[in-house]
């Protein structure tokens, strides 16, 4: 018998699980950190200028509930999000299904947008070329039969480059960090849409599944997995959270100074205001990488929720991925963004958490779907809270857009 071959077994087990863990948390976060991101998070800072750490210090709270809730009830049940809203009311989780697909695939026209936008800025190429270049890259990934292990540490390489970039720019600018930390806890000014925009924009639709469904993909399941699931939500909000605060602090370094940001495109400006030129293709890099993340994290979590309904679905679930995708960046492409299908898209994306998270408050307290597992009481208050919340004015919102719509 050779001991050293148990103990390599050993720690290549333990390598792999916590690769797998990294990789869920990434995943969830840059798909969170997309476009959207940069944009929604420069504008509030422009508006709430020190006041907006308080509003990310809110939301932040409201995704650590959001997000431990959904891993947890998702792995303890060993059944994706579809599945256990099936269990809880039959023909739900066919329903969740079309919002999760239907916002990823309009979002996902958006993130191809911004890849070419990024791209530009980099490289000087056009916005359609990149756009196609992007897409291709994201495709390659999934021509790959180890295309999940190579999706976890593309999110790793290219979250890290993110925040160290992001920085970098954020101490460039030399923002007023002691103002900024009063007002996180002591606001001048609050902004309830801007809590409920960033809520949905790093839980909300297809992300809240993305990690939680990754580690289902690793095997991960079972109760004795809780404490690893609780470490990989946690780490996936805390990226978010660190990228989220030093955009903040780079904006708002900026907009200390007097300078008016441009309206077309507000993040960009920063980053030109801060370093000039350099500035400007660093945001090109952090553009490109929050956006392509966010295509490949779209479209894997969003096929995801439908490989259960057929086998050939799951069988073929790159095939199907990659023609995800592909649809993307034709419809970008071809018709260019379609402003009136993302507005909806987005208010249906503010209701889906609420949907989502309430389903899953209900089957955890079923002993057909988790078995003899007891929910912490604190988590299922905290989770009734966000539904509540963002229930109520996600619907809001919803009925708003649509009236706009109708005008």
């Amino acid at each position: 018998m050779e001991k050293v071959d148990l103990h390599t077994q050993s720690s290549t087990k333990k390598k792999a699980g916590a690769s797998v863990l990294l990789g869920a948390a990434f995943l969830m976060a840059t798909s969170s950190i997309g476009p959207g991101f940069l944009t929604q998070t420069t504008i509030f800072t422009d508006q709430l200028r020190a006041s907006f750490g308080f509003v990310i210090l809110i939301s932040l709270l409201l995704d650590v509930f959001a997000q431990m809730n959904v891993w947890r009830i998702i792995v303890v049940s060993g059944l994706r999000g579809q599945e256990i809203a099936n269990k809880v009311l039959p023909g739900l989780g066919f329903v969740l299904a079309f919002l999760i697909v239907f916002g990823g695939l309009a979002f996902n026209i958006g993130n191809v947008a911004g890849a070419g936008l990024g791209l530009n800025a980099m490289l000087g190429l056009d916005v359609t070329t990149g756009a196609a270049l992007s897409a291709i890259f994201a495709i390659v990934i999934f021509l790959f039969k180890e295309a999940s292990k190579i999706m976890d540490r593309a999110a790793q390489v290219a979250g890290g480059i993110m925040i160290l970039l992001m920085m970098y720019v954020a101490i460039s600018t030399a923002p007023p960090v002691g103002e900024a930390v009063i007002r996180t806890f002591v606001p001048t000014e609050l902004s309830i849409f801007a809590i409920v925009t960033l809520v949905g924009g790093t839980v909300g639709g297809y992300i809240t599944f993305a990690g939680g469904h990754r580690l289902l993909d690793a095997g991960l399941k079972g109760t004795s997995a809780i404490p690893e699931v609780n470490k990989s939500s946690i780490t996936g909000i805390a990226v978010t959270g660190v990228m989220r605060v030093l955009l903040f602090l780079a904006v708002l370094g900026v907009v200390s100074q007097g300078v008016k940001l441009a309206a077309d495109n507000p993040a960009a400006s920063v980053f030109e205001s801060a370093l000039g030129t350099a500035g400007f293709r660093i945001f090109g890099v952090i553009m490109w990488a929050a956006a392509v993340t966010s295509v490949v994290g779209a479209a894997y979590t969003s096929v995801s929720f439908i490989k259960t309904f057929h086998k050939n679905i799951a069988k073929y679930e790159n095939w199907i991925i990659i023609a995800f995708i592909a649809i993307s960046a034709l419809v970008f492409i071809s018709v260019g963004k379609p402003v009136n299908v993302l507005v909806l898209a987005g208010a249906l994306n503010g209701l889906i958490l609420p949907i989502a998270l309430g389903t899953l408050l209900i089957a955890v307290h079923k002993k057909s779907i988790v078995g003899n597992y007891k929910h912490p009481k604190w988590l299922t208050i905290t989770g009734i809270l966000v539904v509540v919340s963002m229930g109520t004015l996600g619907y809001m919102t919803l009925v708003e857009q649509i009236q706009l719509l109708m005008k």
